[in-house]
Formats: structure tokens, C-alpha cells, sequence
């Protein structure tokens, strides 16, 4: 097998990008022993099929969509209407489950912002793709989003996540007064900013690479060839951990309980409509679509600078996922005033944005604080 670059090895570690492993793997392997990599994988599935990611906090199902289940983590003496916004935290969607979200207990983001003031609290807890589903857009998750928020009484705060940040911005963009407030953390916004390993990566490799990999998947983007891509490209990095602060102190007592739910996680991957990943990699990743203002959601091309409400943006220093000028760059083209953003730059890498004790204890609490003050 020939060498790979550096830069490439860390681009395949960004999860709309692995499955660009499991297509080296096929080209220079050859299809047969691609097979074999398969067939491995069903029994792979079997030792972990006890081992399941589970959401962490006790939740209710608000909503149960084709898309997703719309999870209540609300307080208990939260009223459901009236003064108090409804809070949306838009869980990325690219292959893994949203407990990104509500990692352990004691160590959740869902949580931190309950316990900081964010009483009206939900979670889109996105469902791994079935084949009825391959022909999905971005306007089909985009339609039941906006569901999610009439639900809730038409106007709320979203917080969004990585991949599900530039769901969020399209969403506020689409629909300016149905946002509050609007966070994004570890979000490409921005996708030709910067130098990171996306950018260099969405401009390297042709359209149908990622083609073939939606066909050999019947339609999808399957989960276990993106977790396969991760593993033959980064054998010695397999589940990452000690890179996302999973516990305070190395002698934690619950460290092991947490690498156990972490492990979970991480290999048990969701399957994504092919057409809408081939979506995301060429409109949003290859062209830059939504930050050049000609990606059409919905019936309507959108305009970043239609969003005016208060934004907060948080990036990781050491995030080589999405680099903080992906981030950061949002504000170039947001329509809201400069004095109502806020930008901040916390230690770490890209998932311990979201799960990292670190951030969840430092970053996390004052993000809270500041969605609770919006009216």
C-alpha cells in the first residue's frame, strides 16, 4: 500500500470525509479484499450489537419524525409557552448519534445548559438512515426542523453543533424571525477559510469518488464504511479519547465508565442519505455554497446577512476538523450587528468541543447564561 501524506491522513479523520478511506482502501487494496473488510464488519457488528450509544440524561420524546425524535430535556417547572424561548440544540448529523450531546452524566452538554439557566431545552436526536431514505435532501431534514420549531412555539434559540451548525444557519437564514439567538460551536460555516485539512481534501478528490461510495451503499452513505475508512487510515487512533479531555484527572474513577461510553459511540456509526451527503460535499464543502450566498434551501437562495439576532461562536484552538476561521468567519457574513457577537476561543480539539469536561465546565456554563438573557 503506498504512503499517505500527512495532511491527508488528519482530512480523513473529518466525518463527512472518511468515507474517502474505505474509497483508498478499495482502489489500492482491490474490491475483493474491500469485500472481506465488509464482511468483517458484520461480525464486528455482532460483539457491539449490547454495546449501544445511550443519551445520558433523563429525556422525553417531544416529537417522533421521519427524520428524527425531537427530545424534551426540558426542567420539570419549565413552562411550555409563553415569556420562555424554547432552546434547539441541533446535533451534528455525519455518521454518529447525538449523545455527542449528552455524553455521561455530570459530563453533558445537554446538562450544562439546563443547570445554567436554559430551562426550555431540546435535543434533534437524528435517525440513521433507512433505504426508503437515500433520496433525501437537506430541505427534507431543513422542513422537519422548522416543524420542530412551530412546535415549540415558532421562535427559539438553536444551538448548533459542527455539521449541525450550518443545518442552524440555514435554517435562521430561511427563517430570520424564527431565531432568537443562534450559536455555533465547531461549525464550517465558512468552508474555504482557513487551511485545514476539509478544505485542502473537498478540492482533491473528484465528485464521483464519493459517487461510487453512495452506490456501493445501496443509495446511502453507510456508517460502517465511514468507521472502516477511520480505522484503516488511523489504526493507532482508533477511539481518540485521550484526545477530547474525556475526564478531569487521569485518576478519575469514572474514567473507565466514560472511555466504555465513548467506545460506544464511536463505533456504532449512523447511515446518511446519499443524496443528501453528495449534497453537502459539493454544495457546501466543494463550493462554498452557503457562505457565497447561492445555496437555495427551500425554495429560496439564502442570504447569511438576513440573520440580525445574537449570535455566540465558539471554536476549538486545536480543532483541525473545522478550523476556527471556518468559524470565525461566519461574522463576515452574518447580517447581525457586530456588537452582538461573540467570539471565543476555547483549548482542545474539535469533539471536546462538545464533550470534553474542559469546555463543558469553562465554555459551556457562560454559552447557557448567555441564551437564558435572550427574549
Amino acid at each position: 500500500m503506498s504512503a499517505k501524506r500527512p495532511h491527508q491522513l488528519a482530512a480523513l479523520g473529518v466525518p463527512l470525509f472518511w468515507p474517502m478511506a474505505a474509497a483508498a482502501a478499495m482502489v489500492e487494496e482491490g474490491a475483493a479484499l474491500y469485500a472481506k473488510n465488509l464482511a468483517f464488519l458484520a461480525e464486528e457488528e455482532k460483539i457491539h450489537v449490547e454495546l449501544r450509544p445511550q443519551l445520558a440524561t433523563p429525556n422525553t420524546v417531544r416529537l417522533d419524525l421521519r427524520t428524527m425524535t425531537l427530545r424534551d430535556y426540558s426542567a420539570s417547572a419549565a413552562p411550555d409557552s409563553g415569556d420562555t424561548l424554547a432552546t434547539i440544540v441541533d446535533a451534528p448529523f455525519a455518521g454518529h448519534t447525538a449523545m455527542i450531546a449528552d455524553y455521561q452524566p455530570g459530563q453533558s452538554l445537554m446538562a450544562t445548559l439546563r443547570a445554567s439557566g436554559v430551562t426550555r431545552l431540546f435535543l434533534t436526536d437524528w435517525k440513521s438512515a433507512t433505504p426508503d431514505m437515500r433520496d433525501l435532501e437537506i430541505d427534507q431534514y431543513l422542513a422537519e426542523l422548522n416543524v420542530c420549531v412551530d412546535e415549540l412555539g415558532g421562535r427559539v434559540n438553536l444551538v448548533g453543533l459542527c455539521q449541525g451548525g450550518w443545518m442552524s444557519a440555514m435554517y435562521a437564514a430561511r427563517f430570520p424571525n424564527k431565531v432568537a439567538s443562534l450559536v455555533l460551536a465547531g461549525s464550517p460555516i465558512d468552508t474555504d477559510a482557513g487551511d485545514g485539512p476539509v478544505k485542502r481534501m473537498a478540492h482533491t478528490y473528484p465528485t464521483s469518488f464519493y459517487e461510487e461510495l453512495v452506490e456501493l451503499g445501496g443509495g446511502l452513505m453507510r456508517g460502517e464504511y465511514m468507521l472502516r475508512g477511520w480505522k484503516n487510515m488511523h489504526p493507532e487512533q482508533h477511539y481518540m479519547a485521550k484526545h477530547i479531555d474525556l475526564y478531569e484527572h487521569i485518576d478519575d474513577p469514572a474514567y473507565l465508565k466514560k472511555e466504555e461510553a465513548f467506545e460506544s459511540w464511536y463505533e456504532n456509526p449512523i447511515d446518511l442519505p446519499g443524496r443528501w451527503y453528495l449534497q453537502a460535499i459539493v454544495q457546501l464543502f466543494k463550493e462554498n455554497r452557503l457562505a457565497k450566498g447561492t445555496y437555495v434551501a427551500l425554495g429560496k437562495t439564502l442570504d447569511l446577512h438576513a440573520i440580525d439576532c445574537p449570535v455566540y461562536l465558539l471554536a476549538g484552538e486545536a480543532d483541525d476538523i473545522t478550523t476556527k476561521e471556518q468559524v470565525f468567519d461566519a461574522e463576515k457574513y452574518l447580517g447581525t450587528p457586530p456588537a452582538h457577537i461573540t467570539k471565543r476561543l476555547v483549548p482542545g480539539g474539535h469533539i471536546g468541543l462538545f464533550m470534553g469536561s474542559r469546555t463543558l465546565a469553562h465554555a459551556w456554563p457562560a454559552i447557557g447564561a448567555w441564551i437564558a438573557q435572550v427574549r
